[in-house]
């Protein structure tokens, strides 16, 4: 049976990623067609529209199409008078060069993620974003029965990077004026695939049971899985464009490769929820409170 959709998919990418071709997203979509391209965002991790033009309001419309929305970030300013609008600027030094998944410090971390790009460097200032279920699959059967069993603890509070700016540093003690630490299993199920990913990132800083040492290397060890060139598509951005992404099993990263010069993009997310590894057992937090404030998925 041939499964037809309203839209053109093109991959563009082995392992992850596709754009879709035909969709105007600032008009209205109907229901049929939301479920395709939630079909396909389950199929290809993260998808690209091009030359959209949205604003805030449309993009925040789309965004809501696949479920209740987050505020802008636990700790971090929204775009001003935009509470659910993150700001992610280059400016000053203020940049996230480093895999990570969005806001798995937290319980509840984000379903999926909407990145639309206002500001975009004439060269660098790309988004790689990687398939963490792929990687799992890639593992050794002995390093994938391992991780079955691990759990990680993610923070928000450890210093990846050192502040280019009085600005950078500024964010910085933004960004950790709460303080969160939470428990997720290494190999998260996808609550609709029911596929397994490989859930860490630059948040999961430790492994329940383990010494620094210890949690260090094996981290390491699963995150060169995720970050195997073949698990990875790169988005060369272009003003206007849009990019939505599965952020239950991806992880992302912006390099640090456009010197001076101006980005900015405007994120957007839609509320998950609690992450249960491959036994059913959920996700639990260590310290801080549950970010109700942030997502309405917290209770």
């Amino acid at each position: 049976m041939t499964t037809t959709t309203a839209f053109d998919i093109r991959r563009i990418g082995g392992r992850i990623g596709a754009e879709i071709l035909g969709v105007d997203l600032s008009t209205g979509l109907g229901p049929a067609v939301v479920t395709e391209i939630n079909s396909a965002l389950l199929e290809h991790k993260a998808l690209v529209f091009r030359d959209q033009q949205l604003d805030d309001a449309g993009q925040l419309r789309f965004a809501s199409l696949f479920g209740d929305l987050t505020t802008a970030h636990p700790t971090v300013p929204s775009v001003d008078g935009q509470p659910h609008v993150l700001p992610v600027d280059g400016d000053d030094g203020i940049r996230a060069n480093q895999w990570h998944t969005d806001v798995t410090f937290v319980r509840t971390p984000p379903k999926a993620s909407t990145l639309r790009s206002i500001v975009v460097p004439p060269y660098g200032g790309d988004t790689l974003i990687a398939n963490a279920a792929a990687a799992y699959r890639d593992l050794p059967g002995p390093l994938r029965e391992l991780a079955d069993t691990l759990w990680a603890v993610h923070t928000n509070d450890y210093d990846y990077a050192a502040p280019k700016s009085e600005k950078a540093a500024e964010y910085r003690r933004r960004f950790v004026s709460r303080k969160y630490r939470t428990a997720h299993p290494v190999v998260r199920v996808h609550p609709e695939t029911g596929e397994r990913g490989l859930f860490i990132g630059g948040f999961a800083q430790s492994i329940v049971g383990l010494g620094s040492s210890d949690s260090r290397d094996l981290l390491r060890i699963f995150q060169s899985y995720v970050t195997r060139p073949e698990n990875i598509v790169r988005v060369a951005w272009r003003p206007g464009d849009l990019v939505l992404f599965d952020n239950r099993i991806t992880q992302h990263y912006a390099p640090d490769d456009y010197g001076d010069l101006p980005r900015l993009l405007h994120r957007v997310t839609v509320a998950g929820d609690v992450p249960a590894g491959v036994d059913g057992t959920l996700s639990h937090v260590v310290e801080g409170d549950d970010a109700s404030h942030y997502t309405p998925a917290a209770a």
